[in-house]
């Protein structure tokens, strides 16, 4: 299962009480001779490499580090408590729900953010009366997933995204004649000189970018890209409809957050294999300045020239 979004609650570790031990010297005299508390465990979220969801985070949603230990006689200072990691897939955003915040925005490999410091260890009767370890801190995080890839797919529902990438890539994704087929991101590889990520994003419809159909869901996952497939179903009602439902999507990506119309786009047509889609093709060339990629996914004709223009603008 995909989940992109989850909640959790994360409590840092108490921090070790301090010691309040005496002993008496050679003089008789009580002297004070006891140790520090050790300090709490952090929370850390780190990256890894091998996640693609945050679906464990959907099922464990309280996590806590372990508390410092106490402080013994003879100047004994008490453990540190152990950190309490979580892994997480690149490309997770965290936000502190207490304060609205982002706290940090975790894209690559490796990297990591404490998210709550453990509490620091009280202080022993050497100079003054020992005293508790601080608690640690404790916050209610959102986090949320825009995944990495190199390239995305978007266009309508039905337009021929998951047997593109299908053809493309190594992902086998379900593909059948309805709409909202896809439900979820897909990813994909493209092997080559150098591997290609892809991602498919579910069908887009006008008012996306008001949530309409899941619209922010699936937008969130393109604004990592480095490039856009804007793929355009020749085969609708008229030879009119595929420009519209081109400029439509951009409307909406515009409307979402416009620096994604800053994105480089491929135009590909698909269905060119259905003999109705000939008359679309030309009324759409004439109307578009840019290269454009006309493809059947069903018998491979332009799918070679299409993975050559994806190896040369990544």
């Amino acid at each position: 299962m995909f989940v992109d979004t989850a909640k959790i609650y994360v409590k840092a570790g108490k921090g070790g009480n301090g010691c309040d031990s005496w002993v008496r010297n050679r003089r008789g005299k009580k002297v004070p001779n006891g140790g520090l508390g050790g300090k709490g465990g952090d929370i850390i979220i780190r990256v890894d490499i091998n996640l693609t969801t945050l679906i464990d985070l959907s099922y464990q949603q309280h996590y806590s580090a372990e508390k410092g230990g106490g402080g013994g006689s003879n100047e004994k200072q008490g453990g540190r408590g152990r950190n309490c990691l979580i892994n997480v897939p690149a490309g997770t955003i965290i936000i502190d729900l207490g304060t609205n915040c982002l706290l940090r925005d975790l894209s690559k490999a490796e990297d990591e953010v404490i998210v709550a410091y453990g509490g620091k260890g009280g202080c022993a009767n050497i100079n003054k009366p020992a005293e508790q370890g601080e608690a640690g801190e404790e916050r209610e995080l959102r986090l949320d997933l825009k995944l990495v890839a190199d390239v995305g797919i978007i266009g309508y529902p039905n337009s021929g995204k998951s047997t593109l990438i299908s053809k493309l890539s190594n992902v086998k994704p379900k593909i059948a004649a309805y709409p909202f087929t896809t439900l979820k991101p897909v990813l994909g590889v493209i092997k080559g000189k150098k591997n290609i990520v892809i991602c498919e994003i579910p069908g887009l419809i006008k008012n996306a970018h008001q949530g309409k159909g899941l619209g922010t869901f699936f937008l969130r996952h393109i604004e990592r890209t480095k490039l856009l497939i804007h793929l355009i179903d020749l085969s609708q009602i008229n030879q009119e409809d595929p420009l519209s439902a081109f400029n439509t999507l951009n409307k909406e990506l515009e409307l979402y957050n416009k620096d994604l119309l800053d994105k480089k786009q491929i135009i590909v047509l698909s269905k060119l294999d259905l003999p109705q889609t000939k008359q679309a093709l030309s009324f759409f060339k004439a109307r578009i300045k840019s290269k454009v990629y006309p493809i059947s996914a069903l018998n491979g004709e332009g799918i070679d020239e299409l993975r050559e223009a994806l190896v040369n603008n990544v």
